[in-house]
């Protein structure tokens, strides 16, 4: 074995998808199926009760960092 390797433990940067629909009062579950269906930031934010623009950070979201944002190596 390697002296110089070191295992690292993976971490998040941000929170998770999940952490962010349930901090504002959006179910998870139901706004991953919105996204299999491919509706409008319109018809989700209508769904939910929501800005359009909160539905469009929270896609945004899950574009660039997915479900999770666990960074690190073993």
């Amino acid at each position: 074995m390697d002296n110089d390797y070191v295992s690292r433990v993976p971490w998040g940067l941000e929170p998770s998808l999940k952490d962010k629909t349930n901090e504002v009062g959006i179910n998870f579950d139901e706004f991953i199926a919105g996204l299999k269906e491919g509706k409008s930031n319109f018809e989700m934010a209508q769904e939910f009760k929501v800005s359009e623009k909160l539905i469009s950070h929270l896609k945004n979201h899950f574009t660039q960092f997915g479900v999770h944002s666990i960074v690190g190596r073993d």
